[in-house]
């Protein structure tokens, strides 16, 4: 008898650990972290499930949902009424990999013409909240070519504060840091990824293919080195 009430109590130990046992598998199948950083054997990453330089706009819809802005950005200048060409982003104001949200901003490398082509075409044209750029509605017309452009950077920026201590137990030590006005530069070229550390702003990530590395963080050395 004793032993069928040891036995009784273990399994309901078991049961009432298991939503537990079962939680903490699902963390660890959990895909898409801005620290799973893949790096393919032909030297590019992989991240948030997407191939930077390889995956195009169409999977990224594919990968992430088609819950996402897909328009021109151009920068405005307070001195003319002519804006910059602009360039092509697909925005994710709601991204989520388990606990973990933000913003995910995917950008490509197109050429001014056809830059220009779409914007003639667009929709509709409006200010940003900020008042410094403009966002272009895509035409329909254009949206099969728009979405076989390839992605070649991403920028996330976490809902929550990630502080220099979790940076470091998530990516490890950086192979450089760059100290600016209010920001720190945490440069990782093997990863093709620099985290910006705002004093009072939000992080922000940016990845390239590493053979694109040295180009992001151009302006960042010109600027400490003045």
């Amino acid at each position: 008898m004793k032993i069928f009430f040891i036995g009784f109590a273990l399994v309901a130990v078991l049961l009432a650990a298991y939503p537990f046992f079962d939680s903490f598998k699902k963390n660890e199948q959990l895909i898409g972290l801005p620290w799973q950083i893949n790096i393919l054997n032909d030297n590019s990453t992989e991240v948030f499930g997407l191939n930077i330089g390889h995956s195009r706009l169409a999977d990224a819809i594919e990968k992430l949902g088609s819950d996402m802005e897909l328009a021109i950005v151009t920068a405005t200048s307070a001195s003319s009424d002519e804006d910059e060409v602009g360039s092509l982003e697909m925005y994710y104001g709601h991204y989520r990999a388990g606990l973990l949200s933000g913003k995910l901003v995917l950008q490509t490398d197109i050429d001014e013409q056809r830059i220009k082509r779409w914007r003639d075409n667009a929709l509709r044209s409006e200010y940003m909240a900020s008042g410094l750029a403009k966002k272009y509605t895509l035409s329909p017309d254009n949206l099969v070519e728009v979405l076989d452009e390839v992605i070649v950077s991403l920028t996330f920026i976490p809902a929550v504060n990630l502080d220099e201590e979790v940076i470091l137990a998530r990516f490890g030590e950086p192979e450089e840091r760059i100290q600016l006005a209010g920001v720190t530069h945490f440069l990782y070229p093997e990863k093709g990824l620099d985290i910006a550390v705002h004093e009072n702003s939000k992080e922000v990530f940016q990845y390239v293919k590493p053979e694109a590395f040295q180009q992001l963080v151009a302006p960042l050395k010109t600027e400490q080195a003045q």
